[in-house]
């Protein structure tokens, strides 16, 4: 089980999570989208494909393009698609 927390909140929560390159991808339905909103940030890994993120929003904090997905993901990173990565200070914890 990992969680993500940021603010001092729960922001996802799962034992299904995926690990690529260091990083948990957490299944979209164990994220709590309240937390989230759109970001117009975008860019492109070379064998994921086209990525785009989420800002997180928290008690009135803003913390932008923290969380990022593939919608669309490359066949070689098909496994995370409708899959949420978190950085920029979401601390990702083993429970």
């Amino acid at each position: 089980m990992y969680k993500a927390i940021w603010n001092q909140k729960i922001i996802a929560r799962s034992d299904k999570t995926i690990e690529i390159e260091g990083n948990q991808y957490f299944p979209q339905e164990s994220v709590n989208q309240e937390y989230l909103k759109s970001s117009p940030q975008k860019t492109v890994c070379s064998w994921k494909g086209d990525c785009s993120y989420y800002d997180l929003e928290v008690d009135g904090k803003k913390n932008p393009a923290a969380a990022w997905y593939y919608a669309n993901p490359k066949e070689a990173a098909i496994r995370i698609k409708d899959y949420i990565a978190f950085w920029k200070g979401v601390t990702v914890v083993k429970a």
